[in-house]
């Protein structure tokens, strides 16, 4: 059932992510910015040909080849149990859509459609499989660093007594 419920929400979370592509490049590319939040948050439509900040433009191939092999291996440690539910699960899930919805971009348009721009940073455009991505990588490694120094702690309270 974990599994049903495991794809049903990495599909979700891709369907939602390329519904608000299409809204974007049907109302927003047209336009290309907009005012969301005034002096903090603008739409703006950006294609993104690289990687986070536009590293590695030009190499959506390779890019491609690498997100599918992270994406192939997050879904069969997922569905093969080798991740427990918990903490690194949902990280995991959400890992998955989001490289899945960028994917999708990079092999359909040749490009990621980005439309987020922070106003008080000079930061990169980003778009909510950026986010997926974002959030559930530094969960997980926050999460790996909390469990591994709750170990250490946990074998010195034993040695102690």
């Amino acid at each position: 059932m974990l599994q049903v419920i495991t794809i049903c929400s990495i599909a979700l979370l891709i369907v939602l992510d390329q519904l608000i592509k299409l809204l974007v490049l049907k109302y927003l590319a047209p336009v290309g910015s907009f005012p969301l939040i005034g002096g903090f948050i603008q739409l703006n439509y950006a294609e993104n040909t690289g990687a986070a900040f536009g590293f590695f433009s030009g190499f959506t191939v390779i890019l491609s080849v690498i997100t599918f092999c992270v994406i192939a291996v997050g879904i069969f440690l997922l569905l093969s149990k080798k991740i427990k539910f918990g903490v690194e699960y949902v990280c995991a899930v959400a890992i998955i859509a989001g490289g899945t919805g960028n994917l999708i971009d990079r092999v359909f348009r040749g490009f990621v459609i980005d439309y987020i721009e922070p106003l008080f940073i000079d930061f990169a455009i980003f778009n909510f499989a950026d986010i997926l991505v974002t959030c559930g990588a530094a969960v997980l490694i926050f999460w790996i660093l909390f469990d591994t120094f709750r170990g250490r702690k946990k074998l010195e309270q034993e040695k102690n007594e």
